[in-house]
């Protein structure tokens, strides 16, 4: 089956995204873990996700893509002073 998505942001928590995309019709979403200019990621919330699954069940969301954050692309920079945070974004 061909699922329909978008990129959503994942600053409300993932049943808001779940919500998001059912109101528009997607099937599937793509979100970034955090930040996608870097920085760490947000506590990771049990209820939230558990919400979510549910959710997604009932309305058939599935297959959903983890996008990482742009700065985890160590190939973009030999530079220490820019591969470093790159290195250090990927471990947290």
């Amino acid at each position: 089956m061909l699922r329909i998505g978008c990129h959503l942001s994942s600053s409300a928590g993932y049943l808001e995204m779940g919500k998001t995309a059912a109101k528009i019709g997607a099937g599937t979403f793509a979100f970034f873990t955090r930040n996608p200019r870097g920085g760490a990621a947000k506590a990771i919330d049990e209820g939230d996700i558990a919400a979510f699954l549910a959710f997604a069940e009932e309305h058939d969301i599935k297959n959903l893509v983890a996008h990482a954050p742009y700065t985890l692309n160590p190939c973009s920079s030999r530079k220490q002073h820019v591969f470093s945070p790159k290195i250090r974004c990927a471990t947290t």
